[in-house]
């Protein structure tokens, strides 16, 4: 029994709380681990909420965000299992809340056809076997963890402070540790020092470790590099490069589509091809042999799921065990943290009012809403002269061309420095008006994704925190907000259609975004020959795709017209 979906993170404070609003449904979510300081502030409002205590970290005291981590995660534990413990005590009406969680099963899972059937029996010793039957068989959700591995600042340990928390908490056996951005050798080095992430006496994983990937090579890679330190993967969620939230990675112009392909094919070599060299470390460091039993990781795929019928071919021809749901459930109050007026603004948006930007002081293509409060507020400074953000975290302090210790290219410091150092330069206005606009870009994400969640629970004003967001251009076509039964009832197609009726295909959809972004690096001058190759062979996919069967909700044809319009694009360059 599991649901085909999972809450994937999103931005810093979005599913900060996810855990405690879906998982005694059985829904699993992630919690980012970038912002300890605003999980601080939610874990102090929910321990005052529900009458449990909490400390409080001194910024002075020793690992302090590696603290702050450990004692929500230990929070948000202690809530799920309290909450799961209602719901799983109360009684079977029709209408209960444990009624509800059997009818957001998916429809053809063998509980939830259980559970129906169990409905039309009489009173009795028979059906009161099966209720009790029933309830031993629910599961809570499972509280995951995000950790962007490249996070860390110069002199700064925030990814392996990030690790210890985790590590450290009192999450066990339904919980995993998502990894993403690419790799950090020490981060993975220092996983060795705890035992969760080995095998237990059972052969299981007290914390399970999951990669989001982009392509087959970047899961190699980095399966390879754990396999070295005796650590194995459960789970690989491939992402879309660009038809995502968040930041972006467009990589070599690989479509979706075709890494899925890859990384199908080559599935056995993500088990077999580190079997080898996890027995040996085992073998080296006095761990027990016997305890490797066969793991088949899962794999999973996430970005731009609009409808049941793209999710099915991806469960069904592409052989996916689960979809990831993200920006969606943005309209979802039941699932995500975010204040009522920036869902509205969501709700409204339109495809061109979600961008792929250049805010991310990282250096890393950022889809964002342009009429989110943060940009508004960028664009004020800008007119009033004083550009730049105060950088009150400093999570992304990595530049060092004016200074010796690094600061954020968002913060006021630097683009007062680099709006100076161009004013300086010998070259003409209008070339100091596109390097001025290039630095005006940088917003400060570290700290601004995060107020929407305090806003939303009152812990911070509208006023004095102005709100980023960063969902994927597929929420453009959902356009109001939602309960928790109607998305999951659209999920598993068994509710009325939520998005527009002008939504293209997701794979259309990503190929209209790669097209923007081929065409924006050509007038750049960037070498496109192997992205065009790349793109073409993912093309040739697309189009074979859309002369198959469509499933449900599917719209082939827009993936046909997209094909048509990206070719001549990519032709010269082949």
């Amino acid at each position: 029994m599991a649901h085909l979906f999972h809450i994937p993170v999103m931005g810093t404070c979005f599913t900060t709380d996810s855990p405690l609003r879906v998982a005694h449904w059985g829904i699993d979510s992630a919690i980012s681990l970038v912002d300890d300081r605003m999980t601080e502030k939610i874990g102090l409002y929910y321990a005052q909420k529900y009458g449990l205590p909490y400390e409080k970290v001194s910024p002075s005291a020793e690992h302090a965000r590696e603290k702050r981590i450990q004692l929500y995660l230990n929070l948000v534990n202690a809530l799920v299992q309290k909450n799961f413990a209602r719901v799983k005590k109360a009684p079977f009406t029709g209408e209960s809340e444990k009624d509800f969680y059997f009818q957001l099963l998916p429809t053809e899972d063998p509980l939830r056809k259980r559970y129906l059937k169990m409905l039309q029996m009489p009173r009795g010793d028979a059906r009161d076997a099966e209720e009790n039957a029933l309830s031993a068989e629910m599961r809570p959700g499972s509280i995951d963890v995000n950790i962007m591995v490249k996070l860390d600042r110069p002199g700064f340990d925030d990814a392996k402070e990030a690790l210890r928390g985790y590590a450290k908490s009192n999450l066990y056996g339904n919980t995993s540790l998502i990894l993403s951005a690419g790799i950090n050798q020490a981060l993975f080095s220092e996983m060795e020092a705890f035992p969760c992430f080995y095998r237990n006496a059972v052969g299981g994983f007290d914390k399970k470790i999951v990669l989001k990937i982009s392509d087959f090579r970047s899961a190699e890679i980095q399966g390879k590099f754990l396999a070295r330190k005796g650590l194995e993967v459960s789970e690989y969620r491939i992402e879309s490069g660009l038809n995502c939230g968040g930041h972006l990675f467009p990589a070599q112009g690989e479509l979706l589509p075709l890494i899925l392909q890859e990384v199908v094919t080559n599935k056995e070599k993500l088990v077999c091809g580190f079997r080898d060299a996890v027995q040996k470390y085992y073998t080296t460091h006095g761990l027990d042999v016997k305890r490797l039993m066969p793991l088949m990781p899962k794999l999973t795929v996430q970005g731009g799921i609009g409808n049941f019928g793209e999710a099915e071919r991806l469960l069904r021809d592409f052989g996916m065990d689960r979809c990831g749901w993200g920006s969606p459930f943005l309209l979802v109050p039941e699932a995500t943290l975010v204040d009522d007026a920036l869902r509205n603004l969501l709700a409204k948006a339109s495809s061109n009012d979600i961008v792929m930007s250049e805010a991310s002081p990282l250096g890393i293509p950022f889809s964002h809403l342009k009429l989110c409060p943060a940009e508004i507020d960028r664009v004020q400074k800008i007119e009033q002269g004083n550009p730049g953000a105060l950088c009150p975290k400093g999570f992304l302090q990595n530049n060092t061309e004016f200074t010796e210790h690094p600061i954020c290219t968002a913060s006021r410091e630097y683009q007062k420095k680099k709006l100076a150092a161009i004013d300086a330069l010998n070259i003409s206005a209008e070339e100091k008006q596109k390097a001025k606009a290039l630095v005006f870009e940088k917003t400060c994400i570290c700290h601004e994704l995060g107020n929407s969640g305090l806003i939303a629970l009152g812990l911070e004003s509208s006023e004095k925190a102005p709100a980023e967001i960063c969902p994927g251009p597929n929420l453009a076509f959902f356009d109001r907000t939602y309960t928790l039964k109607e998305m999951v009832d659209f999920i598993y197609g068994r509710g009325e259609t939520l998005t527009t009726a002008h939504r293209p295909h997701m794979f259309a959809l990503e190929i209209q975004l790669y097209a923007k972004w081929f065409k924006a690096s050509a007038e750049m001058g960037t070498p496109l020959k192997t992205v065009a190759e790349n793109l073409k062979r993912g093309l040739d996919l697309a189009l074979e795709i859309s002369k198959s069967k469509a499933y449900p909700g599917e719209d082939l044809e827009s993936i046909q017209d997209a094909v048509a319009h990206t070719l001549p694009l990519i032709e010269p360059y082949l």
